[in-house]
């Protein structure tokens, strides 16, 4: 099994992680959405009983599945996915760039830097560069005409 394909499946695996956890937070309630970094505004409107951080955490999470599905997908252990390539470039940017306002809150905005934000930024960066490297690792095969 190459490396590419390896990371691949890593990226995709953490993925799914992520969107497990997000359901979990939302069966965790209040407490958890607090823990988890979700802000206190969510935390309350959990404790409300609304609907919008019940149905923000779970397009979040169906977001996560489907990012999981494209690393899959590119690993070659399910179906060939539309837009492959696009979509794990895509992915692995979005990943790379959210661990990017880590560094930026360092130098611009101080204050705003929490243990959850240094912890977030440090997970996403490796989600960012399992894709990252996997895709550019495994290019070849991720061709139409590739060994997918």
């Amino acid at each position: 099994m190459s490396i590419g394909r390896t990371l691949l499946i890593a990226g995709g695996g953490l993925s799914l992680a992520a969107a497990a956890l997000h359901v979990a937070v939302i069966f965790g309630g209040p407490d958890w959405y607090r823990f988890f970094g979700a802000g206190e505004a969510m935390a309350r409107a959990a404790e409300r009983g609304s609907w919008k951080p019940v149905a923000i955490t779970l397009v979040i999470a169906a977001g996560l599945a489907i990012w999981a599905a494209y690393a899959f997908s590119g690993a070659g252990l399910i179906r060939r996915l539309p837009l492959l390539r696009t979509g794990l470039v895509v992915i692995s940017a979005i990943y790379l760039l959210r661990a990017l306002v880590l560094p930026h809150a360092v130098i611009f905005m101080p204050d705003v830097v929490t243990p959850f934000l240094i912890w977030t930024s440090l997970i996403v960066l490796a989600y960012g560069l399992a894709y990252a490297a996997g895709t550019f690792l495994h290019w070849p095969a991720l061709s139409p005409k590739g060994a997918n």
